[in-house]
Formats: C-alpha cells, sequence, structure tokens
C-alpha cells in the first residue's frame, strides 16, 4: 500500500496534479491524502508568528477548508469512480507549509509527494520561491512535479540527465527501477557536456555503475554537446517524446540550468512533462 500526500489550494493547477496522480497509480493499492495548509505568517515586525484564536482559526480556516475537501472528494468520485485501490482522507492544517508537510511525511510514513507548478511566469520564479520548489529542496521525500498543462499518457519513455559527477546509491534510485518494472518503460541516461570532451576516470566510472543498477530493463545512454544545457534538454525531450524526467536532489545544482532557467521561451519541456525528484531517503515506490 502507497501513502501518497497530495497537497491542494484548490486550484485547477493542483487538480491537474491529482487528476495525474490517480490515473498514473490507477492499478497500485494507494491511500492519498490531500492536505490544505493555511499557511502561518510572520509579521512584519519580526520572527514572532501571528497567532489567532483557536476560534478564529476554526472559523477563518479549518471549517472553510474543511468544506472544499469535501467538494474536492466529491469531484474525485465523479471523475474516478470505483477504483477499490484507492482510499482518501483529508487533513487541514495551519502550520508553517514546509513544517506541515514534514510532520504529515513522518506521520503518515508517506511514500511520494505529488505537487502542480503554474509554469506562466517561468521555472525560475515560481520554482526558487514557490511552495513546490521548497519541497523538492527542504523535504526528504520522492516528490513528483506535475507542470499545470500536464495530460497523463502511458509511460514509455523516461529520461534522466546526470553529469556523472555524483555516484547514486541504489536504494535513493529504487523508485526510478519501480516505476520501469511496473510500465515496461523505455530509460534513457542523458550526460551534456558544454564542450566535447570524454569523461573522466571518475565519471566513467559512475556511468559503468548507473548503467549496472539499470542492466535489467530497457535503456540506453546518450551524450549530447551543446554550451547551453536547457537547450540539448529541450531538444532530447521533445525528439525522444518522453514521457517522464527523473532527477536526484543531491544533484540540484547540475539541474538549476535546466530547470531554473529564467527566460520560458527559451524551454517549453517543462509545461508538459511530469519531473520526479528522488532523495537519499530510502523509499518504496
Amino acid at each position: 500500500m502507497k501513502n501518497i500526500l497530495l497537497p491542494t489550494d484548490f486550484s485547477e493547477n493542483s487538480w491537474n496534479a491529482i487528476k495525474y496522480v490517480l490515473n498514473f497509480f490507477k492499478n497500485t493499492a494507494c491511500n492519498f491524502y490531500i492536505l490544505h495548509v493555511n499557511e502561518l505568517r510572520t509579521v512584519a515586525s519580526g520572527d514572532v508568528p501571528y497567532l489567532p484564536s483557536y476560534e478564529a482559526i476554526e472559523d477563518l480556516y479549518t471549517k472553510p477548508a474543511k468544506r472544499k475537501l469535501k467538494e474536492l472528494l466529491i469531484r474525485v468520485s465523479s471523475g474516478f469512480p470505483n477504483n477499490k485501490l484507492h482510499r482518501f482522507y483529508t487533513l487541514t492544517d495551519y502550520n508553517f507549509f514546509i513544517k506541515s508537510i514534514r510532520k504529515h511525511v513522518e506521520e503518515k510514513h508517506i511514500d511520494l509527494i505529488a505537487m502542480g507548478t503554474k509554469g506562466a511566469s517561468g521555472l525560475k520564479q515560481y520554482i526558487v520561491g514557490s511552495n513546490t520548489g521548497d519541497v523538492i529542496t527542504k523535504v526528504k521525500c520522492a516528490t513528483l512535479v506535475v507542470p499545470e498543462k500536464a495530460t497523463y499518457k502511458t509511460i514509455k519513455e523516461i529520461a534522466f540527465p546526470t553529469d556523472y559527477a555524483l555516484s547514486y546509491d541504489i536504494r535513493t534510485l529504487q523508485p526510478l527501477s519501480d516505476i520501469l518494472k511496473n510500465t515496461k518503460s523505455s530509460l534513457r541516461i542523458l550526460h551534456i557536456n558544454k564542450k566535447d570532451e570524454k569523461l573522466n576516470i571518475e565519471q566513467q566510472e559512475h556511468k559503468e555503475l548507473l548503467e549496472a543498477i539499470f542492466e535489467e530493463y530497457e535503456y540506453s545512454s546518450h551524450f549530447l554537446t551543446n554550451t547551453k544545457v536547457e537547450d540539448a534538454i529541450q531538444c532530447f525531450v521533445e525528439s525522444r517524446d518522453i514521457d517522464l524526467m527523473v532527477m536526484v536532489a543531491k544533484n540540484l545544482n547540475y539541474f538549476q540550468q535546466i530547470l531554473f532557467h529564467s527566460k520560458v521561451e527559451k524551454i517549453s519541456y517543462h509545461i508538459t512533462i511530469p519531473f520526479l525528484v528522488l532523495h537519499d531517503k530510502v523509499q518504496h515506490y
């Protein structure tokens, strides 16, 4: 039984993420925890949180949130009826967002967080300064990021960009192995050089280890030379019709070139392609 956390702000964007995940796990037994966090704010004069009374929290935040969560469950049951593999639970919280996420990840033994993103303003603005970006970088739990225009289709091609600078633990990559096994999809390990340079000894060792981890699956290794990493990714994703991007959080400096590009017109794959960020914490996908 997988435990999946679905933070929602009741936007169409977050609903799209929920739809994607329900389709993704349609044949998997799951507990879905739909969470709405009314964020605790700090007063402008200092770091002391503004804490209204319990009654005020109930009337202003908790009761309206519970009504909306009930409406959301009705929407789920209407759009995804009769899936006996899925159980749904609703949660409301009044807290700092990341603190709330961490609490529920630990208490509910969450295997995966799934969140939506809004790409209209460019990845740099919403990844770096948003709740989604904070979850990716500050919560040690596998996180599936679903762009606002993503629609689910059967996973056939998965891209795994890497600079081979780091060695990955097999347990960290277990969620990816599970996806490859369950979907019978193909893995495309992608390395991009800004110059036409060969791998050094350490990089070559990491490459061989990575290929050994995935040797039982359908995979291929690809090398591209491009002065702009994000342009190379864009070209590769479009030419191979990639369905999912998978990244490892400890390699985030490398991915900043891909994710945090400020000119949205220079990169469009993120608008439709979900990406899964893995952490070193052992996950069972």
